[in-house]
């Protein structure tokens, strides 16, 4: 047979869209040509192939003119995950392996030039694709090791692990039979795994009740949260203890955060199921924050999906950055249009940022003196756009401690303590409605937060004075029966939306 057929699978953002590896040999010239819109590093295959064909002891028809497409052509293929379904393709064209035994299989893997096979990117999304199929003969997956590991994370999946492309070739031979399994071929048993709790413990914090209680509602409710307070005064202290109290991921959520770093090579089977807190230097552009490029892939806010982003020096970050989280803050997905092609990533984090109230950062300081002018402090206060600030739920003042209270006051509340707070405010929200407080959407705002005739009066005059936008009042109210849940009350009363209406005060200069 001179021509075969072998699957496999390109990514396009999250989605794996399978891809038919098409090889024939000719006679004619011998040459080795590569079509179907194949990236730089795909092409370079050729030479991949070639070789490791070679090094493993088989034949590579070198006299022959070799033409594999890789349909359908209009879809972009990227990456070195195409050296094990060409190489394979060329070996069944060449009657040196079996076709019809590679029925049933897909394969994706980068080839040495030695025959080994190296890891590839989006193993998990390839297994999810594979696991999200409705029909009864579901394909199996070779890919491999680490890579393997990695996609066998799937409920239902079928993974084989390979090390070397000869340990794949003598399970699909001529004649009848299947080999044994060999110590290089395997089915992949994923082993349980607990839930990691290395989160850094908030008793570290010492004093910072305003800010601490802001972060328990933040984490109870699904809220955004600003901090801002003077250099050193525990702004990134607070926010890298943040992610220790949430409630454990599920095994979806850690499927699909761990799916989006899979993408980019950063996910490690030690990270499974720990919430992520992703934290971009304040000079990342605004495609590193919502991601690009072309084939797109996720940027910082995709990454920190299921769990934290937190923006540092935030009046310092491009404007154009910052503007670009607008919309995944509402949605909690990003999508990313080019002129072919379009791809959407998911970006449902919870956003904790950090900022000084001037350029000295020492405005209403007690313990130094601001030196900044009021021209000064408004420039800086004013990089932060208003639509941006309202679709941030709490603003919290961080005061710093003089160096008596630092070091005679004890040690905080643990996070483990305020977990279960969290944890149990959290599930009120679920039970009643299905979901977070921060994710109510219109009539259900209506609905779950309804305020008796004092706070509703309250509310109405606080909003008034403030000149309050329809989704700040929206928010508030949000909030406000976060604070009630966290209270244990079926209602939200008038102390709590007070408490609600104190975290969401305008930056003004003091």
């Amino acid at each position: 047979m001179s021509l075969s057929i072998v699957n496999s699978r390109a990514l396009l953002g999250l989605d794996a869209r399978p891809v038919c590896v098409e090889v024939h040999l000719a006679n004619g010239l011998p040459s080795f040509m590569l079509v179907g819109l194949a990236e730089t590093e795909v092409k370079e295959a050729r030479e991949r192939v070639r070789s490791a064909i070679q090094n493993t002891g088989l034949e590579f028809p070198g006299n022959k003119r070799i033409t594999v497409n890789l349909a359908p052509a209009d879809l972009p293929k990227d990456s070195g995950r195409f050296d094990l379904p060409i190489a394979l393709g060329i070996l069944a064209a060449s009657g040196q392996i079996d076709a019809k035994k590679m029925q049933g299989f897909e394969f994706a893997g980068e080839l040495s030039l030695g025959g080994e096979l190296r890891a590839v990117r989006g193993a998990l999304a390839m297994s999810l694709a594979l696991a999200s199929q409705t029909s009864n003969a579901v394909p199996k997956l070779v890919l491999p090791e680490s890579s393997a590991q990695e996609a066998g994370l799937v409920p239902g999946a079928e993974i084989y692990q390979a090390h070397h492309l000869l340990d794949v070739v003598r399970q699909f031979l001529p004649g009848d039979g299947v080999p044994d399994v060999l110590d290089g071929w395997q089915r992949v048993v994923p082993a349980p795994r607990s839930i990691s709790t290395s989160y850094a413990d908030m008793a570290d914090v010492k004093g910072q009740i305003a800010a601490r209680r802001a972060l328990e509602i933040a984490a109870a409710g699904g809220h955004s949260m600003l901090m801002m307070g003077a250099p050193g005064s525990g702004k990134s202290m607070l926010a890298q203890r943040f992610a220790g109290l949430l409630p454990d991921m599920t095994t979806q959520e850690a499927l699909e955060s761990a799916a989006v770093a899979s993408l980019t090579g950063r996910f490690s089977l030690d990270s499974w199921a720990v919430r992520p807190t992703c934290s971009p230097h304040h000079t990342a552009s605004a495609v590193a924050l919502v991601g690009g490029g072309s084939p797109p892939r996720p940027g910082e806010i995709s990454l920190a999906h299921q769990g934290v982003l937190f923006l540092d020096e935030l009046p310092e970050f491009p404007r154009a950055a910052l503007e670009a989280l607008r919309e995944p803050l509402e949605s909690g997905t990003i999508t990313i249009s080019r002129a072919a092609h379009r791809a959407e990533f998911p970006a449902r984090f919870q956003l904790i940022a950090a900022m000084n109230p001037c350029p000295c950062g020492y405005l209403g300081s007690s313990l130094r003196a601001c030196r900044c002018s009021p021209d000064q402090v408004a420039r800086y206060q004013g990089k932060l756009s208003g639509p941006l600030l309202d679709r941030i739920d709490l603003h919290v003042e961080v005061g710093a401690l003089a160096a008596e209270e630092l070091i005679n006051t004890p040690p905080g509340e643990s996070t483990a303590s305020i977990r279960v707070r969290v944890a149990t405010a959290r599930d009120r929200a679920i039970a009643r409605q299905g979901h977070t407080n921060q994710a109510l959407e219109g009539k259900a705002i209506d609905e779950q937060c309804k305020l008796d005739d004092a706070a509703a009066k309250f509310l109405n005059t606080a909003a008034a004075r403030l000149g309050w936008s329809g989704r700040s009042i929206h928010r508030c109210l949000k909030v406000a029966r976060t604070i009630a849940d966290l209270a244990g009350a079926a209602k939200v009363q008038v102390t709590h939306v007070a408490e609600a209406v104190q975290y969401r005060r305008a930056l003004k200069a003091h």
